[in-house]
């Protein structure tokens, strides 16, 4: 980093601390915050707005969203001053909020833990309870109930040992950090609008394949009529397609449309192996991304014979924020089941290519007909007669194949792209935490100027 040291340090005595600056006080955080929880019960605020910092809304948005009363379905503590929120549940994922009241009822989460200032100044406060160190420190402490279910006692959150500058200079630190995390935070956007346009790009050229055909170029390679002729689909929001294509029902392409189901005992039967259970944040129309995967016993397993995944299924997200996403379960894949938000496709392989099925069911095609139904009637989610009626283009098999392997190779190389893209995010990511913890802790002095720090301009 180009931040120079403080000119002197001394032991905190603190072992996530390590050493600090020789002015900084080094207290129990008790004498300078409190914490506080004012439980409201769900009849307060049934019938009206509520401004409501909830766990998925911290994580997803960064603060809190507004919300119907009627909606919220336990109690939950009431925020009447500006605190710090740090969640005791999954540490690891660090979802701290500086929470304020709003003109609504203003409402969080009963698993957060909220911090409030007597002699510190709240945005340090955040920045450090942001750090890795103090993440790594929560983390020592965690309770695991299940692999997706690990907390903290709530005085390891309010209570610790840590090194203070006087509120003058953590006035400062903040300002710094606040300067310095927004033009990472303004980079990292814009990377990810470019990864945006590289998703738009690729469905794009997936929707074009799946319901045109091959550029003529690589039609030719194929040993296929680089220009076929087209001819009216019979279907006004689709037009044209290739003369020798058909229209087809889903339902008369696959010999199994269906669903798992939440094991019996829910999340509390997950375990570290066993049979894999694919849900919906494993689904990815890029394929199955298996890193947090959950595994079941093989009773239960056995109890959901039915919904058991097998090499080349096409996986299919019918509820939620993830709803259409979809994968092809691989040929080497290994034992599986899925839960009732995840529809198992079976494609009938003497009529369709598996491979063309899942890029048919991302394309843009498919993805409107799936999103009219869930504005429509089903809100909940698509339900399976309707994926049955789900109408795909369909060429000949040779040229199902040969699409399937062209959009292989071509989707291939986007993802590439996207790939580096997410890795510069992660730097900068990195980097953004590493400067953060370094502020906090001392091991930067951020009180001069950049140019008397040794930066350029």
């Amino acid at each position: 980093m180009k931040y120079p040291a403080y000119p002197k340090y001394k032991p905190s005595g603190v072992e996530w601390l390590g050493e600090v600056p020789e002015h900084w006080v080094v207290l129990r955080s008790d004498t300078i915050l409190d914490t506080e929880r004012k439980q409201v019960p769900t009849e307060v605020f049934a019938g009206k707005e509520v401004f409501h910092y909830s766990i998925p809304a911290i994580q997803e948005f960064g603060t809190g969203t507004v919300e119907n009363g009627e909606d919220v379905e336990s109690a939950k503590q009431a925020i009447t001053e500006p605190v710090i929120l740090v969640s005791r549940l999954n540490p690891r994922k660090a979802t701290i909020c500086q929470a304020e009241p709003k003109e609504q009822i203003t409402i969080a989460s009963t698993e957060f833990v909220a911090l409030k200032s007597k002699k510190c100044h709240l945005r340090f406060l955040e920045y450090l309870v942001s750090s890795e160190n103090f993440r790594q420190r929560l983390d020592s402490w965690v309770q695991s109930v299940t692999r997706s279910h690990q907390r903290v006692s709530p005085e390891h959150i309010y209570r610790f040992w840590s090194a203070w500058p006087d509120v003058s200079e953590q006035r400062t630190i903040a300002d710094f950090l606040d300067r310095e995390t927004a033009k990472l935070d303004t980079l990292v956007a814009k990377k990810r609008e470019l990864i945006e346009k590289l998703k738009e790009k690729r469905t794009a050229l997936i929707s074009r394949t799946v319901t045109r055909g091959l550029p003529p170029e690589a039609a030719r390679a194929a040993g296929l009529d680089p220009y076929p002729k087209l001819k009216p689909s019979g279907i006004e929001w689709l037009g044209e397609v290739p003369e020798h294509w058909e229209v087809k029902w889903l339902g008369h392409l696959v010999s199994k449309v269906g669903s798992g189901k939440t094991p019996r005992g829910g999340a509390e039967t997950y375990q570290e192996e066993g049979v894999m259970l694919i849900r919906s944040q494993n689904v990815y129309d890029d394929g199955l991304r298996l890193d947090d995967v959950v595994f079941i016993d093989e009773a239960v397993d056995e109890e959901m014979a039915g919904s058991r995944v097998f090499p080349g299924d096409v996986l299919l997200n019918i509820t939620g924020a993830s709803l259409g996403r979809c994968a092809i379960a691989p040929l080497d894949f290994s034992r599986a089941n899925v839960n009732q938000h995840v529809c198992i496709l079976r494609p009938e392989v003497s009529q369709v290519d598996g491979r063309f099925l899942q890029r048919t069911l991302s394309s843009m095609m498919v993805q409107s007909q799936i999103f009219s139904f869930e504005n429509g009637s089903s809100r909940e989610g698509l339900n399976f007669q309707q994926i049955r009626s789900l109408l795909i283009t369909l060429p000949h098999l040779p040229e199902q194949r040969a699409v399937a392997e062209y959009l292989d190779r071509e989707t291939a190389k986007i993802d590439q792209m996207a790939a580096k893209v997410e890795e510069a995010i992660a730097r900068l990511q990195e980097y953004r935490t590493a400067l953060i913890t370094a502020a906090v802790t001392g091991k930067i002095d951020v009180r001069r100027g950049p140019r008397e720090a040794g930066l350029a301009q």
